[in-house]
């Protein structure tokens, strides 16, 4: 056996000390007597940090040979591994609640983050069904209007009208106005509606205003009216401020999409009327679209000129951001124009349309954009109307100094062929047609260009403020059709049909006018 320097025999292994207990802190756990300062029994430490008396710990270690290890945790020590700890006066402060309530948060917060996901998983799931839904509700509104068509095709054969031939053209204009007055809707008794669109499943209208309960519920939303008995049938709050933007999925038109100035956008199920998704783009919010080529992409036209680029089945930001090329004027339009592998031009994309131009945004692979500046008037487009059939879109332009009236200017898009395989093609546009209204333009109305209901090419359809009217123009000859009359400017103007019978809607800031396709 060693010598010991000390008359204190070996200690047995320490014993378990209880956080309770007297003195803790103060003493040896090999000896059970107090440290000192200086001297042999001085504080000493071990590598793995428990402290000891210099003598005790290094009997102990020199006792315990190659085997040694630490008397409270039994890891692994050697002589060398001793540290004499200066420190007058040394005790340790009790934190254990401090770390147990540490960690009781940290499970909290994790907690909290798994149910967010499950919250948003939640949300997809209720969106999944809701798209079904739409398409059982969109396939039983096809039987219904295939099953009055048969109806109306068997009276037609019995009793032959010859009324159809009096909605065409003679080489003086139009024999009998296409559309007539149908019925009248009031909206928002004091005004504020700004953008409508058309729910082809629901079978109703929607139009943007601000809440008619906002002491209640403040903010802004949409008003359902419903086509069957022309009544407005609900209103579904969605934003706090302003809404410039609506847009109805294609493969689920009961899935909202709005923009508004409260920087933000949202979808909202118009089955549950409720907002399932919001996402916060950081400045005011001007239009937006969905894409046409890829149910899952959305986009939101800025303030600044940027447009956003989302993807629904990410919950939490933008996944793109296309940046302006010249000024940074506010998106006021946005319009996707799907892909069509037989047309003369085949590109999708996304058209911008802004006071200081116009951008279209080719879509070359799923995350890439290629930007085209369309050849258009600067400082002058308030609006740009895609039709996705004809490849056309219809601009407008605000009265200015050398052209005093509102004018509406059809565009064909075309393509460059592709003659240098270093140099791909470029996108472009050109002018048809040009329609002329009055000489006000206070409102960025948005126009409209669409198929005829008798399938007699298309037409153009826009606001005349002067007027209080809206005008209806045959797209290939520029003729005017019609005025019809509003009471108020028009704000936005939707065709749409119902049981095969075409309608045309003018939204003002209170009223809906709807016209009926004779």
């Amino acid at each position: 056996m060693l010598g010991h320097s000390s008359s204190k025999p070996p200690a047995a292994p320490p014993r378990a000390v209880s956080h309770g207990e007297e003195g803790e802190g103060d003493t040896c756990s090999i000896c059970f007597e107090g440290w000192t300062v200086a001297g042999d029994h001085r504080i000493a430490a071990l590598r793995c940090g428990h402290l000891f008396g210099f003598t005790c710990i290094q009997r102990w270690l020199t006792a315990q040979r190659s085997a040694a290890k630490c008397p409270q945790c039994n890891k692994k020590a050697k002589r060398s591994d001793i540290v004499l700890l200066y420190a007058p006066k040394l005790r340790a402060m009790d934190n254990s609640e401090h770390e147990s309530l540490k960690k009781s948060l940290e499970e909290e917060q994790s907690l909290r983050r798994k149910a967010e996901l499950e919250s948003a998983q939640y949300k997809l799931k209720l969106q999944v069904v809701s798209n079904k839904y739409g398409q059982a509700q969109q396939e039983l509104q096809e039987l219904r209007a295939q099953m009055a068509q048969a109806g109306r095709s068997s009276a037609a054969v019995s009793s032959p009208s010859s009324s159809s031939s009096s909605l065409h053209c003679g080489p003086d204009g139009p024999k009998v106005a296409p559309y007539s007055f149908f019925d009248a809707v009031l909206v928002s008794q004091n005004g504020g509606s700004r953008v409508l669109s058309y729910c082809e499943s629901l079978s109703g209208l929607l139009a943007s205003q601000p809440s008619p309960h906002a002491a209640l519920v403040p903010g802004w939303g949409v008003k359902k009216v419903s086509l069957a008995n022309l009544k407005s049938s609900q209103y579904i709050p969605i934003h706090s401020n302003q809404i410039r933007g609506l847009s109805l999925s294609r493969q689920n038109d009961s899935l909202l999409l709005s923009a508004a100035q409260d920087c933000t956008i949202k979808l909202t199920s118009l089955l549950t009327s409720t907002v399932v998704q919001t996402y916060n783009t950081g400045k005011p919010v001007w239009s937006c679209c969905w894409c046409l080529d890829n149910i899952n992409y959305v986009y939101a036209g800025l303030s600044n000129g940027s447009v956003l680029v989302y993807d629904i089945r990410d919950t939490s930001t933008h996944v793109q951001e296309l940046e302006p090329l010249r000024s940074r004027t506010p998106v006021a339009s946005l319009c996707y124009i799907p892909k069509a592998a037989s047309s003369s031009f085949p590109c999708g994309g996304l058209i911008a349309g802004s006071p200081g131009g116009g951008c279209f945004w080719e879509q070359v692979a799923e995350s890439t954009y290629k930007p085209h500046m369309l050849p258009l008037e600067s400082g002058g487009c308030t609006d740009i109307q895609v039709d996705t059939e004809s490849r056309h879109c219809l601009v407008t332009y605000r009265p200015g100094r050398f052209n005093p009236t509102l004018r509406c200017v059809l565009m064909a898009l075309t393509r460059t062929p592709l003659e240098d395989l270093n140099q791909p093609p470029s996108c472009s546009c050109s002018p048809v047609q040009t329609f002329n209204a009055g000489t006000s333009c206070k409102f960025l109305t948005k126009n409209a260009i669409f198929n005829s209901p008798d399938g007699d090419g298309a037409l153009v359809c826009a606001g005349d403020e002067a007027s209080n009217s809206m005008m209806v123009w045959q797209a290939a000859s520029g003729a005017l059709l019609q005025k019809l009359p509003a009471d108020l400017p028009v704000l936005d103007i939707t065709p749409f049909r119902v049981n095969s019978e075409h309608f045309l809607v003018a939204l003002t800031e209170k009223m809906m006018k709807l016209y009926k396709w004779k």
